[in-house]
This record gives C-alpha cells, sequence and structure tokens, in this order.
C-alpha cells in the first residue's frame, strides 16, 4: 500500500529552535519526552511553531492532551499495546492515529488500535540494538497490510537511497534530521 507522497517525520524531545530551523517545513515533529513530566510549555511552543510553519504536529503516548489541545493527532508507541487505546474517546475531524512497531504481533496490535501510519523499526544498523530489518523483512512483514508504513531507524546520508526499494510511505528520524534538515532530499 503505498501512498502518493513520500512522508517524512523527526522526533524531537525539547523545544529547541535552533533544531527545528533546520528542518524542512514539510517534515512532520512527534514530541516524545517521557523523563519530563511537566513539558506542557514545551507542547504548547511546539504547537504554536508548528502552527506557524503550516507543518504536522503529534504528541506521543498522551491521547487526553492531544485532543484537548487540538494536536494532529497522537503517536502510540511500540510499548502502548492497550487494544483499546483510543476507542474510549470521540477523535476530532483529520486527527491521526500513528504508532511504531518491530514485529508482526505488533504490528496486529497497532492495527488493532486503529492506527493509519505504522513505524516499522529499526531498519538498518543501530547502535542500541544488534538485530535489524532490512528491505527484505520490512517488504514481507509489510505485505498485506492494511496500513501505510514509515521506516525508522538507522536512516542516515549513507543508506537513505535505499528507501526506494521499502515498500514505505516515508522514514522518520530522530539524528539524521537535525544534523541537515534534510533540505538536499527534497524531492525525494
Amino acid at each position: 500500500m503505498q501512498k502518493n507522497f513520500f512522508k517524512i517525520y523527526n522526533f524531537v524531545n525539547e523545544f529547541n529552535l535552533s533544531d527545528l530551523h533546520q528542518l524542512s517545513k514539510d517534515i512532520c515533529i512527534i514530541y516524545r519526552n517521557y523523563d519530563n513530566i511537566y513539558h506542557l510549555e514545551n507542547i504548547l511552543k511546539l504547537k504554536k511553531y508548528c502552527k506557524d510553519k503550516k507543518t504536522k504536529f503529534y504528541l506521543s503516548n498522551n491521547i487526553k492532551l492531544s485532543i484537548k489541545l487540538r494536536l494532529d493527532g497522537i503517536y502510540i508507541p511500540s510499548f502502548n499495546n492497550k487494544v483499546n487505546y483510543v476507542q474510549n474517546y470521540s477523535l476530532p475531524k483529520n486527527f491521526d492515529i500513528i504508532g511504531s512497531a518491530h514485529n508482526i504481533t505488533e504490528i496486529n496490535v497497532k492495527l488493532r488500535q486503529k492506527c493509519s501510519e505504522i513505524f516499522l523499526s529499526p531498519i538498518f544498523k543501530i547502535n542500541k540494538s544488534k538485530e535489524f530489518l532490512g528491505v527484505n523483512k520490512f517488504n514481507f512483514m509489510t505485505l498485506n497490510k492494511k496500513a501505510y508504513f514509515i521506516a525508522l531507524g538507522g536512516i542516515n546520508e549513507k543508506n537513505y537511497k535505499m528507501l526506494k526499494l521499502l515498500r514505505t510511505s516515508g522514514f522518520a528520524s530522530i539524528s539524521w534530521a537535525k544534523k541537515n534538515g534534510l533540505r538536499k532530499l527534497r524531492p525525494f
């Protein structure tokens, strides 16, 4: 299942204006900060920044706050495996539910959570994990699934051209997007 356009996401854990200015305006931002419970100020600053730049803004793992602040959607991490996580809420119009997974079981959980886009990781080798999916396993895992898949993990300037071999609708970055802004990749 392929989209007509290629989406790029960037994960942030704080409001850092110098990092955000390096990003292209069409990169969606996902805020995830699990250490700091008093992060409402950062969220409000990011919301205003994203609204000014006309880019999408997602909050990680807090659906109540996402709905209350009228954000573009929610990002459900792989460790949240509650099947009825979003079913107890009346969602606003055009509210996106995106999530992440590492294996087939987690993909099925994300589909039951009504995720329209699923981040599948790690695609390439990363320092945190000895295992990674690679091109063939990624394509096999996404076969016959009714969701759009986003590549995540280990993507850098050396291997980003391999994304064209994946059945993906985009990719996500944690550190690489901050380093170069990804301006030279557009259009993909």
